[in-house]
């Protein structure tokens, strides 16, 4: 079956049909209608290389070459736009094609219609050949950017968390990349992981995002790093309350007002997180106890004073050292209640003071010295970091 003829003729017509094209998908595809997206010339050049390809496959009766269509859905890809509007754009290109072809094979008699209707399925097939290039060149490059503009992100956060970037401009250009405000308040969050790889807050960036907060994260080996930005006087408690939900054990710095300031912020984040109590899910923030983050951002100091504090107490048989420090830790969480501690301990009021004199008189410290107190606490505090850093009970 002959239509070179047709296509020949049509061949020679090319560039109009290339804009007749173009202009069709411009009219007919909402998102090709943007001109800073796809301009006019590009959409031109892909249309006109496209019906060239068709053309010539029925001209010379070629083996199909799928390289423009490929070169289409990269091109379409990399100027951000979806798959369903450039597959949508084609097949207007093709239904044109086919409409002229039908029209120029009127004028040539020996061309018959059950030719046309015979070459159809024909051209319908090239169709389905040439989408799937589209497709599948868009999703390489869409991978492809995907992959590029996570490596560009991550870089940017590991910057601001490293204080590589620290010029205004520079800080400026960062944050509306990364999609951040360009002035805080903000606050950085630091979540353990309990694999490498594995992410604690998984999904943590879209779920603030819909609560209406912004944020940039960075996966390590050992932690998920990020900066979150808190607009509102509620965005603080919104996304306090969406780390709790992610069941991970996280700590969260102070507020502060400069993407420059990130770095400090982070060890304040990682001070917090070493405060947590218990070895369970849960969200500390460094606000919530500053005599814990002093003592957890000295540690030498902090087992020097554990060491002069509590040795006494250190020194006893192990079951008598952890009821005493258990006693003590209860008495502190009841802001110095006997009657409470001892209803969470489940003992009686006057267990809880013979414990606490037993504490006082080993230590020389009286616990209606507020001095003394202020030492015990420490100590206790530096005693809990430590064993949850080795992974241990607090006895």
């Amino acid at each position: 079956m002959d239509l070179s003829g047709v296509a020949s003729a049509l061949l020679a017509r090319l560039p109009e049909l290339g804009e007749r094209m173009a202009q069709r998908i411009r009219a007919e595809v909402d998102a090709y209608q943007d001109a800073s997206l796809i301009p006019f010339d590009s959409l031109r050049r892909s249309c006109t290389a496209n019906a060239d390809l068709i053309l010539s496959h029925f001209h010379t009766a070629d083996a199909p070459e799928p390289s423009p269509a490929r070169e289409t859905g990269r091109i379409r890809a990399e100027q951000g736009m979806p798959l369903a509007d450039t597959l949508h754009a084609y097949r207007i290109g093709f239904e044109l094609l086919w409409s002229e072809f039908i029209a120029e094979a009127r004028t040539h008699p020996e061309v018959t219609d059950a030719q046309l209707v015979s070459q159809s399925a024909e051209i319908w097939a090239l169709f389905g050949r040439y989408a799937e290039a589209v497709a599948a060149a868009h999703r390489e490059t869409s991978a492809e950017l995907t992959l590029q503009r996570e490596a560009r992100r991550s870089a940017l956060v590991e910057a601001l968390f490293t204080g590589v970037i620290s010029d205004r401009t520079t800080l400026w250009e960062a944050a509306r990349e990364l999609g951040l405000p360009e002035q805080g308040p903000y606050a950085v969050a630091v979540a353990v992981a309990d694999a490498p790889g594995e992410e604690p807050l998984a999904g943590i960036e879209a779920a603030l995002r819909q609560a209406q907060l912004p944020s940039a994260w960075r996966l390590l080996p050992d932690q998920q790093i990020g900066v979150v930005a808190l607009a509102t006087p509620t965005a603080e408690s919104t996304c306090l309350r969406t780390l709790r939900r992610a069941r991970a054990r996280v700590g969260v710095s102070p507020g502060f007002p400069s993407l420059r300031d990130v770095p400090q912020a982070l060890r304040f984040a990682r001070l917090a997180l070493a405060g947590l109590p218990g070895t369970g899910p849960g969200v500390a923030r460094f606000d919530d106890n500053l005599l814990a983050m002093v003592v957890a951002a000295a540690p030498a100091e902090a087992a020097h004073l554990t060491e002069v504090v509590l040795k006494p107490v250190f020194d006893l048989p192990a079951a008598e050292r952890a009821r005493l420090l258990t006693t003590l830790e209860h008495w502190f969480a009841a802001a110095g209640s006997a009657a409470e501690a001892a209803r969470t301990l489940f003992v009686h009021p006057n267990t809880v003071r013979y414990r606490l004199r037993r504490i006082e008189e080993l230590t020389g410290r009286a616990l209606s010295d507020p001095r003394a107190v202020a030492d015990l606490g420490a100590a206790l505090l530096a005693v809990r970091n430590h064993s949850a850093g080795q992974g241990e009970s607090l006895a």
